[in-house]
């Protein structure tokens, strides 16, 4: 005390005149000192303060979330995002997720004013002092403002540790928490937190692990999990239950250790939840698992009109079309039928072959791979050790266990000729087809201990299903393997339709030229020479032979390529590839005789709209794939509901029925040129016709096959009353076409037929009812078109419009009421054959 007022009387002292006091002398440059600390202070504060978030952002707390994609029965079928997270509500997270957080990371949250000293003080301690290990002292305030920090400027620079970065992030952080804790109370900076953390496993917040590690919301897990979840903060990759298990399980001993110290829970509580066992899933690849081709055309599609980076962070919920059960319906049916017109182009050889000394290392990696991630594979390699001398069987090793394949089982596997017809060539020994030493693809047999050859497809296939009432795309498929080509060969793919095409040109003839089942045309050679390239062209039909004079509906039962040209003659090639154009195909038409054999490349989205507009009656057909946007807030950014979507709310559904009264769609044909080109399509699809095999589906079918003559592609488009589906088989590439037995009828048709028959099942089919009462029926010969009379064996019930019947036996038409009279009777057929090379009918 005596020292304190010695020292003050000597710095008030007076020193004589002229002189100041020496507190005075001090008290000035300490002032100076002051300010220019100060303005440093400040410029530091300033330029460290810089770029941080607005404090509005956690205010109106609105983070990247993922955007979702529904299928048209509600189910998830795809994700997007940059960081997977679902904010939810304080009060939707259980008060033990809070707890168990605050005791293993800050149990001295609710006292502290956003930085624990000591805390800062302990853990430098323990890192820089006794290099013990690595130890933290932020708070949950500075975890939430160093997660702000790492979303709005990178996960690496919000974790920079060393030199003047490291520097700059610490006190960075440190301005963030302060205004944290000074615009918010506890329980919106412990919300936020609990929002913002990243948890490992794709996940941010601690719903986002709920979901990813356990399936379950947030406020539905157990005291384990919720420990779990808890411990993983501050190290997420090292106490990964997946990678690191016996860690994460010591992780989550800590957090019940604390949970039980802090009083949250008590010492049985914490003993039975130590001891339940760490049971989480993988992430589900729901993109891929579930509907990939479908997915990737609505993010496409998404990314185009809204922006990616709109998509992987602003949350949207997207509802599609499809129909979840119809599209692995369509998948399985297309697989299935891939891998069978695979086979028929023949084994295209082993995956490899080893020699002796390799075997015991590949048999022992194969066990290892079965045992892990090969455990439900069902196509699998195996080791060739031997084949039996008459080829019937070979012997196989998969890993540890021992098989037979059975020639009889490989029926399939000639070598590869696309000269051969596989209907009439089976393969009966296995001498030439695999070797001792071989490593091949097989499945199990029926029989136990026995297996199936098999081979990974180079066939691709594609199938549009689509509701002609609403317009949805119930199911889509673009390929055999999204995995190995996301290219979507339903939408991307333009490929020659051959036959399929054949419907638009001779519904262009009804409609334009008067056309009806019983016009005539000659099945008869034609040659036409193209003076640009002095090339001569002689198309002929499938069977390569000709019949001569046929009705229309003949032509088109059978598929005849001679009498198709004849009728885009009567046409006209201009007139006929604008109708095309009009009836919804978008690429471009080959204006020459070749385009009534479907010459001309399409997308096989478009045909199938064109087949739904015949469904439709003439009326143009749009396709929707994606049903309705919403955005964050529940807002709709646009809705395609329509008033047929059994999914859709009742005031949505009234909503869009009467949006509908001012969206008329189109109308491209006569109802009346529809249905008649409809009617004839029914006929196709039964036997003999070539989509005959449709038949099996019991239900009323319109339809058409299509083959290249090349036999490149293979088509079916084909329709019921509900449910218009489109099929196309083939190589991506033109090297080599398939077999003669390829046909539409034989390849794309089976696949079309197994998804029909499970998509409509127990879904009954109307028949095909005519527009109107310019509908009549006759009764006909059917290999003439003629009036059936007393002699016809089998007559045949055909459509007709009204006034362009087939005379009766006298030659009179019978005439509809009020309708002109017929001036003149059907052509001869030699008149026929003449006005048809001139384009006179």
């Amino acid at each position: 005390m005596d020292f304190i007022l010695r020292v003050y009387r000597r710095l008030t002292a007076d020193r004589g005149p002229g002189k100041r006091p020496l507190w005075v002398l001090i008290a000035i440059p300490c002032a100076v000192v002051a300010v220019l600390a100060s303005g440093v202070l400040v410029a530091a504060y300033i330029a460290f303060a810089r770029g941080l978030p607005s404090i509005d952002w956690a205010r109106h707390y609105r983070p990247p979330i993922v955007s979702t994609i529904w299928s048209g029965d509600e189910q998830l079928i795809g994700e997007f995002y940059n960081e997977r997270r679902v904010v939810v509500p304080y009060d939707r997270i259980p008060k033990r997720m809070k707890q168990a957080v605050i005791a293993s990371e800050d149990a001295g949250f609710f006292e502290h004013s956003g930085v624990s000293y000591t805390g800062l003080l302990r853990g430098l301690y323990q890192t820089y002092l006794r290099h013990k290990r690595i130890v933290g002292g932020s708070t949950l305030s500075q975890q939430t403002a160093k997660a702000i920090l790492a979303s709005a400027e990178g996960v690496k620079a919000a974790h920079e540790r060393h030199g003047m970065a490291g520097v700059r992030r610490k006190i960075r952080e440190f301005i963030l928490t302060r205004r944290l804790e000074t615009n918010f109370d506890k329980e919106h900076i412990l919300w936020l937190y609990l929002n913002e953390v990243y948890l490992g496993h794709h996940s941010y917040g601690v719903q986002a692990a709920a979901e990813n590690y356990f399936r379950k919301n947030v406020w539905e897990l157990s005291l384990p999990e919720i420990a779990l979840i808890a411990g993983l903060p501050q190290a997420p990759t090292e106490f990964s239950p997946f990678a690191h298990p016996d860690k994460a399980k010591n992780r989550r001993s800590y957090v019940l250790r604390r949970m039980t110290e802090e009083g949250m829970i008590t010492q049985e509580e914490r003993e039975a939840a130590d001891a339940a066992p760490i049971k989480v899933y993988p992430v589900q690849d729901i993109f891929r698992e579930t509907a990939p081709y479908v997915t990737e055309h609505i993010r496409r599609d998404l990314v185009a009109r809204y922006t990616n980076d709109r998509l992987l962070n602003d949350g949207l919920k997207v509802y599609a079309t499809v129909d979840l059960e119809r599209e692995h319906d369509a998948i399985a049916a297309t697989i299935r039928g891939v891998i069978d017109a695979d086979k028929r182009q023949g084994y295209r050889g082993a995956l490899m072959h080893l020699q002796p000394r390799e075997w015991d290392e590949f048999t022992r990696k194969e066990q290892a791979f079965l045992e892990g991630d090969g455990a439900h594979d069902e196509v699998i390699a195996a080791l060739v050790t031997s084949v039996e001398k008459k080829g019937e069987a070979a012997n196989i090793q998969i890993g540890s266990q021992k098989g037979v394949i059975q020639a009889s089982s490989a029926w399939w596997a000639r070598k590869p000729n696309p000269e051969v017809n596989s209907e009439y060539y089976k393969q009966t020994s296995l001498r030439g087809v695999v070797t001792a030493g071989d490593v091949v693809l097989v499945r199990p047999a029926s029989r136990k201990g026995e297996w199936e050859l098999e081979q990974e497809p180079k066939l691709q296939g594609a199938a549009i299903s689509v509701d002609p009432n609403s317009g949805y795309v119930v199911a889509m498929i673009g390929g055999y393997d999204f995995e190995k080509s996301e290219f979507n060969r339903a939408f991307q793919a333009c490929r020659q339709p051959g036959s399929a095409f054949k419907p638009l040109v001779y519904s262009a003839a009804i409609e334009q030229r008067n056309f009806t089942a019983s016009t005539i045309l000659l099945d008869a050679p034609i040659v036409t020479d193209d003076d640009t390239t002095g090339r001569r062209w002689k198309p002929e039909n499938y069977e390569q032979e000709f019949v001569g004079e046929v009705p229309v509906r003949l032509a088109l039962i059978h598929s005849m390529n001679l009498p198709a040209i004849r009728t885009l003659q009567a046409v006209g090639v201009k007139s006929a590839a604008a109708w095309a154009h009009k009836l919804g195909i978008s690429t471009k038409i080959n204006e020459d005789l070749s385009m009534a054999l479907g010459s001309s490349c399409v997308y096989l989205s478009d045909l199938t709209g064109v087949y739904a507009t015949f469904n439709r009656l003439g009326r143009r057909a749009k396709m929707i794939y994606l049903r309705r946007v919403l955005d964050r807030d529940g807002r709709i950014l646009e809705d395609h509901s329509s008033f047929y979507d059994p999914w859709t709310w009742e005031d949505d559904r009234i909503a869009a029925g009467y949006a509908k009264l001012f969206d008329v769609p189109e109308q491209v044909m006569t109802p009346e040129t529809a249905f008649l080109t409809q009617q004839l399509m029914t006929e196709v699809c039964k036997p003999p016709g070539t989509g005959g095999r449709a038949a099996a589906l019991g239900k009323p079918v319109a339809g058409k096959t299509g083959t290249t003559n090349d036999l490149f592609d293979a088509w079916f488009m084909g329709y019921t009353r509900d449910l218009v589906t489109g099929v196309w088989v083939g190589f991506d590439t033109y090297e080599s076409p398939m077999d003669k037995y390829a046909t539409g009828g034989h390849y794309a048709l089976p696949i079309w037929l197994d998804y029909m028959q499970k998509a409509l099942k127990a879904v009954p089919q109307a028949d095909f009812e005519a527009p109107s009462e310019k509908i009549v029926w006759v009764d006909v010969d059917g290999d003439t078109g003629k009036r059936a009379t007393a002699e016809t064996r089998q007559p045949v019930r055909e459509a007709y419009l009204k006034g362009n019947e087939p005379p009766d036996e006298t030659g009179a038409v019978v005439v509809a009421p009020g309708q002109p009279p017929q001036q003149t009777q059907a052509p001869t057929a030699s008149q026929a054959a003449d006005q048809m090379l001139k384009g006179g009918l």
